[in-house]
This record gives structure tokens, C-alpha cells and sequence, in this order.
């Protein structure tokens, strides 16, 4: 899902919306109706670099589906920081938009509040078959062995982009592959007041998404099977000590980036303040603020050793973008004719070239378009060396713990306390006793 967004919620915010398992969308009566059927609302959650472009993107194409059908579409673009919270006071009082963007990884835990239509073969049908969708985007629209909570519209991938000039001036021939070789370069680059890597320390889902990635490629997670949180294993410790050392140990990140939560690494790359940049599907960013697609280049995310591949090289969680329709929707036929339309190739063309994303659906996603150097770096790892976060109910405690673990790390980090082991572990301790009790 798109990195600028902070799951800021706590676990009394979601044993609220668990509370509320039929509520949601436009209709107060539990459940989905047609009463409504001329209009919908709509949050679109911010995938550009502004609420303006996101408007200047989707309103052409809610004004083709109003042409089309008759359906008048209210959009309201949402940002990250408040989207999840909009979502689960929405469960809660019944009063939400008939159809809503979801960041992929809270599937689950939006799953489990019972206030999303459930994507069933009847539903899937309606939208052309659960089969045009590729397995990787299917994979984080919920629970194992449950009805999918949402359908995919964007899937996205990170990787490394890199400066080339920087890199040529520094004597660096080629990307990193590997950690110790980023590390390497990101020493030679920070130099002149301007740093080999950018970073966004103050935003827990950044955090997520890069301590995530740093425990896989370490053989570890931060659930066990059957779902009960982990998060002091030695694994997931080296992991976040390895990410917060990028700052801390190694001085390849600027000790201001522990503040950054708002976009602001991309920025600083764009404006060549940073010669590398971890993130997800970041060329239209990069295009809006000004820099050329010839000044940087893309590469895999590195990995601990070796190349990116299966197993302990996964260098990239699934990241993405789906739709969901609220249960209690007054428009029920309309949210569905609305998804397959968004869902169709093409739509998924327009709109996934607009944000740089790459089509979860597979007729769209072989289109020329797609197949350009830059999005073969993405969709290659989206099918051999990207996992999905945990789906489980509680990820979004998950995140909001761990990712403020990890934030306050860096802060630690910026001040020049010592990041330890112990303190490392001491912090995680403390988030997974903020999880709820099973």
C-alpha cells in the first residue's frame, strides 16, 4: 500500500469496529440495498503526490462510469494518515461511503470487523471471475480460507531507485545488490551535505514494510502459525536492528529523516538531497516533482546475500491497493457495476499508468504499457520475491506497535543514544504486549 500512510490506530479503536460486525456504508439497516441507486460515494485513498492529482486523475474517469451508467459518483480523496481511521469509525456508527480503497495489508483485520461485502464466486462473477486477477494481489485481500474482503485494483512493489549521476560522480558502477554493498555506497555518497539513502522514520507503515522484508530475508516473521504475535524472536530483532542501523550504526540516513513521515524521502531524492530511495512504485511521484525518468534508475530491493529470489530473498512485501464495498450499502448493484469498472482492463490501464502501479489484473497487466524497463523490475518481484504481510485480524495493531517501535528507535538513533540488541528487543517486548490478549 501507498508508504506515506499511518495506520495510527490502538487496539480499544479496533475491538470497536470487531464490535460492530454488520455496520458500514451509506444504509443503517444492516444491510445492502438498491435504495440509493443513482448515486455512490467513494474514498479514494491519496496514491499521487497530492490530493489534487489524485482528483485530476480519477474525475475524468467517475464522469466516463456516470456517462455509462447513469451513476453519479461523490469522490472524496482521503489521505493516508486518516484513512484507517475514517474506515473503522465508519464500522462503528454505519456512515461511510458506499465504495472505499484499502490499503491491501489491512484486509484481514477490516475482514474481521464483518463490515465489508465478502467477494464470494457470486460476487467475483459479477466482475468478470476471480480468476483475472493475478495470484500475488489475491493473496492480500484477506484471511486464508475466507471470502475475500476486497478485490485488487492497484498491486505495487518496492524497489531501489538510484541517482545516476550521483552514483557515476561517486565511482559507483552499478546498484547495490546486496546490504553490505548498499551500505558501501551509501558511505561513499553521504558526503557534501547531501546522504547515500533516504528514509521515513516517523511513519510506522513505512517502518512495516522495511522491517518486515529485513525479518523474512532473516527466516523470520512476526506471527506464528497460527496467527499469535512473535515479535522478540532473534530474527525479527536483527531485522529491525539492521534497518534502524542504516541510520544509527552505518550514517548513510540523515539523522533528520527520523522526523520524516510525509513523503519527504521522496522529495529529497527528487530533489537529489539523497541518492537512493526504498520505495513503492515511485516514478509518477518522481515525475510530478520535477525529476527526469533518465536521472535515476531502478533496481531490486537488496536482499542479505546472493540475488532477490524465493525463500529467505524476498525483498519486497506485496504492496497495493484494493477496493472494498461496505456491506450496508444503499447502492449495492451500483458498487458492484462500479468495481467492475474500475476492475476493467480498460480502466486498470488508464489508471495504473497514471500512479506507475502495475495491473493485478492479468490481461492488463501483459499491455505494452506495463512491460517498460522500470515495471519489469516491479512485476518481476511481485511473482518471485515478494510475500504479503501478515493476514491476520490483528495486523493493523501489528503495525501500529511495531511501526512505533521502530519510529522511536529511530529517534533514538537521531539523538544519539545507542541502538542496542537489548534496547531493541526492549521495545519490541512493549509492542507485542500493547496486542490484544487471545
Amino acid at each position: 500500500m501507498r508508504s506515506i500512510r499511518a495506520a495510527a490506530v490502538g487496539a480499544v479503536t479496533m475491538s470497536l469496529a470487531l464490535a460492530a460486525s454488520a455496520c458500514g456504508g451509506g444504509s443503517s439497516t444492516g444491510g445492502g440495498s438498491n435504495d440509493s441507486p443513482k448515486t455512490l460515494t467513494y474514498w479514494a485513498s491519496n496514491q499521487g503526490a497530492s490530493i489534487a492529482v489524485d482528483k485530476k486523475v480519477l474525475q475524468p474517469e467517475l464522469d466516463k462510469f456516470e456517462k455509462q451508467t447513469g451513476i453519479k459518483v461523490k469522490l472524496e480523496v482521503v489521505p493516508w494518515s486518516d484513512l484507517l481511521n475514517r474506515i473503522l469509525t465508519a464500522t462503528t456508527s454505519g456512515q461511510g461511503p458506499d465504495v472505499l480503497n484499502i490499503g491491501n495489508t489491512w484486509s484481514a483485520s477490516l475482514q474481521a470487523t464483518g463490515a465489508l461485502l465478502p467477494w464470494d464466486a457470486k460476487n467475483f462473477d459479477k466482475i468478470g471471475g476471480e480468476d483475472r486477477f493475478v495470484d500475488s494481489a489475491l493473496g492480500s485481500t484477506g484471511a486464508q480460507g475466507k471470502d475475500p474482503a476486497a478485490v485488487p485494483l492497484y498491486s505495487m512493489a518496492y524497489a531501489l531507485y538510484y541517482n545516476k549521476k550521483m552514483f557515476a560522480d561517486a565511482g559507483i558502477a552499478k546498484p547495490p545488490a546486496t546490504w553490505d554493498e548498499l551500505i558501501a555506497d551509501g558511505k561513499k555518497l553521504s558526503k557534501g551535505g547531501k546522504w547515500g539513502l533516504g528514509a521515513e522514520g516517523s511513519n510506522p507503515s513505512e517502518n512495516i514494510h522495511h522491517t518486515f522484508v529485513f525479518a523474512k530475508q532473516h527466516g523470520a516473521d512476526f506471527f506464528t502459525a497460527d496467527g499469535k504475535p512473535d515479535f522478540t524472536s532473534d530474527g525479527a530483532v536483527a531485522a529491525v536492528k539492521q534497518y534502524v542501523d542504516l541510520m544509527a550504526k552505518d550514517k548513510i540516513i540523515a539523522p533528520g529523516n527520523a522526523e520524516y513521515a510525509q513523503n519527504q524521502s521522496v522529495s529529497d531524492f527528487a530533489k537529489g538531497k539523497n541518492a537512493m530511495l526504498l520505495w513503492q512504485s515511485a516514478s509518477s511521484n518522481l515525475t510530478s516533482q520535477g525529476m527526469s525518468e533518465d536521472a535515476y534508475g531502478i533496481a531490486p530491493m537488496p536482499v542479505q546475500s546472493g540475488t532477490p529470489g524465493t525463500g529467505t530473498n524476498v525483498n519486497s512485501m506485496v504492496a497495493g491497493i484494493n477496493m472494498a464495498v461496505f456491506k450496508n450499502t444503499d447502492n449495492l448493484d451500483g458498487a458492484t457495476k462500479f468495481v467492475k469498472f474500475m476492475t476493467g482492463d480498460a480502466e486498470q490501464k488508464i489508471l495504473n499508468t497514471a500512479y506507475s502501479t502495475i495491473p493485478p489484473v492479468k490481461t492488463a497487466q501483459s499491455d505494452a504499457a506495463f512491460n517498460t524497463p522500470a515495471n519489469a523490475v516491479l512485476k518481476d518481484t511481485l511473482a518471485k520475491s515478494a510475500v504479503a504481510l501478515p493476514q491476520v485480524a490483528d495486523e493493523s495493531q501489528f503495525e501500529t506497535a511495531i511501526g512505533t517501535a521502530v519510529k522511536e528507535l529511530f529517534a533514538d538513533a537521531a539523538a544519539g543514544r545507542a541502538v542496542t540488541t537489548a534496547s531493541v528487543k526492549a521495545k519490541l517486548e512493549k509492542a507485542q504486549q500493547q496486542m490484544p490478549k487471545k
